[in-house]
């Protein structure tokens, strides 16, 4: 389990610096991902968005559009985190469009797979 938390922990790491060269824009769209084999099936913006009057404070989000009809379909929000807990648990591990392929740690990127219980096909 040791090993698989290592893959995750640099998985994050990836993601978290492709999120970091797009910090000038506003937004990014992300077509791919490490241990995702192709391009995302699914239309997955992140970026930051002003917070306050002035701005001054930067939220970071991540949008993934709906994979059944977009012009249609409702906007949901999804927020968790805490103390302890990050968003990124929950697009990963409960209703996001990708998830682990859990098994062995192998010294490679953990591999990622589409989830077929994801909210953005509900």
């Amino acid at each position: 389990m040791t090993h698989f938390r290592n893959g995750l922990l640099l998985l994050l790491l990836l993601l978290g610096l492709v999120v970091a060269i797009s910090a000038t824009n506003s937004s990014t769209i992300v077509t791919s991902l490490p241990g995702y084999s192709g391009d995302l099936p699914f239309t997955l913006e992140t970026g930051y968005i002003g917070v306050g009057k002035n701005e001054t404070v930067q939220a970071f989000y991540y949008f993934i559009e709906s994979q059944r009809s977009p012009s249609r379909d409702p906007l949901m929000l999804w927020m968790t985190g805490g103390p302890g807990c990050s968003s990124i648990a929950g697009f990963m591990f409960e209703s996001g469009p990708i998830t682990f392929t859990l098994g062995d740690y192998n010294g490679s990127l953990p591999t990622l797979k589409d989830n077929p219980w994801a909210w953005t096909q509900v």
